[in-house]
């Protein structure tokens, strides 16, 4: 008997993702991606959903992050022990690759909810004694190595993914794809929907894209160029053989190249962005697509912080399995809300003395910026006028605490907690500030629910949703936040937090963006937070009944299935 019989025959939708965060000692993702990955896993466990979750081991990890006595990010393998946390299966399957045959081995993960119900997490892994010494490594660095091992790395998880799931006897009727790395799972789909040489009229294709679009679920997380990953045909050839057609690939993906993305937007039935603005962006660069949006969320039960969930759970009892239920938040006594939350504080500044050695005080507003260190999310511009911000902190006190990491191939990303590190070592002695290396699950949960005031400062249009504000909101942190992602859907100014700006697009808004911030922050913010604390209060408890009675995993999950999954449950197939 297969530790796998329990799931199979319920079991109708497959979710593929380069990385999924299941918990913080399991090193499988790199940042947000991976988060919304692990809380979409944890909704649908709660949901009891016909689910399967398919990513790779990762032994080695995304980075582990140091910082130098210069400020530098110092980066180095982040490994973990899959045996601590997963069983290996006992199937394996091979794709080829470079004319050879690399042999996959899956590891299970059960993710079981409160309430005990359990889906299966399938991590993919090639570090196998059937493989050659290069083979073994191709799922070892997430996101690491060069393109060649990307591409390796893709055609593990959307070709041998699949081959996994048939092999194990799942009948899957629905693919999710997360983002484009798992875009040749459809290649694997026009394989199996080949049509006979002889039926076909002349220039008709031999694969019937009809069946594999209505398979298929795509949802793209990034208008940012950079993040989506192409390759050279030659690559291709040279990687994958005749496994496709390759004139059939270029008619989904592009003349030019393997566009991932275009090839999946070309061969799904369903398309969705994971905002309504971040829709409304990927509609301009993907014209002609019908492109729908699911806004992101939080798993409410993992997020919100002790002493937040035990408030919830004495006034609305139902909340971690109904998070919409979050609308009566409001009716918690202030009192018990701001105890609550200084306790999620002075844990914070604990657990910051401890790390750094610095002490941070609990009766000064603490500003938290936690997120990928890369240009586009701006984690600098608080320091544009580093004069005027100075003269902010000491006409009302200040302090700033930043968390984040940049990839080892972004030299600008890198620059920019070099110049962070500047910054602390300049201002510190009027405004406090640290960085927190090594930014993981454990100390977002830590941010979220810990500082006053949720920082997020991207160039409109390239913030695709942004999750961190959602859990911050959900405890009772105030966001102030460019109007982008998100935060375009959530922002109510005064009530829910405050918006930095209006939201334009283009370089040119830079300056306007940083003026708004010291203006807001030095006449609205710091004020409210040392002469109205009722007021203060009142805007925390309308952040979480809200935010987080909408913008939960909970609510994100429902879309999918009734909007994109529904397809799951055919005639004949239980349903939900």
């Amino acid at each position: 008997m297969s530790a796998l019989d329990p799931f199979i025959q319920r079991t109708h939708i497959a979710y593929l993702s380069m990385e999924i965060a299941l918990r913080a000692e399991m090193h499988t993702y790199a940042g947000g991606l991976g988060v919304l990955a692990g809380d979409m896993a944890r909704s649908s466990a709660d949901l009891e959903l016909p689910i399967v979750f398919v990513s790779l081991i990762s032994r080695a990890g995304y980075v582990r992050q140091d910082i130098d006595s210069h400020g530098r990010q110092v980066t180095q393998a982040n490994s973990w022990q899959p045996k601590d946390w997963t069983d290996p299966l006992d199937a394996m399957v091979a794709v080829t690759i470079e004319g050879r045959e690399v042999w996959i081995r899956p590891w299970l993960y059960r993710l079981t909810c409160p309430l005990g119900h359990c889906i299966p997490v399938l991590l993919l892994d090639t570090d196998l004694d059937q493989n050659r010494a290069d083979d073994r490594e191709i799922t070892h660095h997430l996101y690491g190595g060069d393109e060649a091992y990307r591409l390796k790395q893709e055609i593990v998880l959307g070709i041998g993914g699949p081959r996994v799931l048939q092999a194990f006897g799942f009948k899957i009727t629905i693919y999710h794809l997360n983002e484009g790395h798992a875009a040749l799972l459809t290649a694997y789909l026009l394989r199996q929907f080949k049509r006979d040489p002889d039926s076909v009229s002349a220039g008709d294709s031999l694969y019937d894209h009809a069946q594999v679009r209505e398979r298929c679920v795509f949802t793209t997380h990034t208008p940012v160029k950079a993040g989506i990953d192409r390759f050279s045909y030659a690559l291709v050839e040279q990687t994958l053989g005749d496994y496709i057609d390759l004139a059939e690939l270029k008619r989904h993906s592009g003349e030019q190249c393997l566009n991932m993305t275009q090839l999946a937007f070309s061969l799904s039935g369903y398309v969705n962005g994971v905002s309504e603005r971040h829709a409304q962006t990927t509609k301009k660069i993907f014209p002609g697509y019908h492109v729908r949006a699911i806004t992101n969320g939080v798993h409410a039960p993992t997020w919100a912080h002790a002493e937040m969930a035990r408030l919830f759970q004495a006034i609305i009892p139902q909340w971690a399995h109904e998070p919409e239920v979050l609308e009566y938040a409001d009716q918690i006594p202030d009192e018990s809300i701001w105890r609550a939350h200084e306790e999620a504080k002075r844990a914070l500044l604990a657990y910051v003395r401890e790390t750094l050695h610095v002490a941070l005080r609990l009766d000064v507003p603490l500003v938290g910026f936690a997120r990928r260190m890369t240009d586009y999310k701006r984690p600098t511009l608080l320091f544009s006028d580093t004069e005027r911000l100075l003269a902010i902190g000491r006409k009302r006190p200040l302090q700033v605490i930043f968390a984040g990491s940049a990839h080892p191939r972004d030299g600008d990303g890198q620059h920019l907690i070099e110049v962070i590190h500047q910054r602390i070592r300049e201002l510190s002695p009027t405004i406090p500030i640290v960085f927190l290396p090594n930014y993981n699950m454990q100390i977002a949960a830590r941010l979220v629910a810990g500082t006053d005031i949720w920082l997020n400062t991207p160039l409109p249009p390239l913030e695709a949703s942004g999750t961190s504000g959602m859990k911050a909101a959900l405890n009772g942190v105030l966001n102030f936040s460019v109007l982008d992602g998100w935060w375009a859907e959530a922002h109510i100014e005064g009530v829910t937090g405050w918006s930095i700006g209006n939201g334009e697009v283009g370089l040119a808004t830079h300056d306007k963006d940083a003026a708004d911030l010291y203006r807001k922050l030095e006449d609205i913010v710091l004020p409210l937070y040392y002469d109205d604390r009722s007021r203060w209060i009142w805007m925390m408890k309308q952040s979480i009944s809200k935010v987080g009675a909408y913008f939960n995993s909970t609510r994100m999950m429902r879309r999918y299935v009734t909007e994109a999954y529904v397809r799951a449950f055919p005639t004949g197939h239980a349903s939900l």
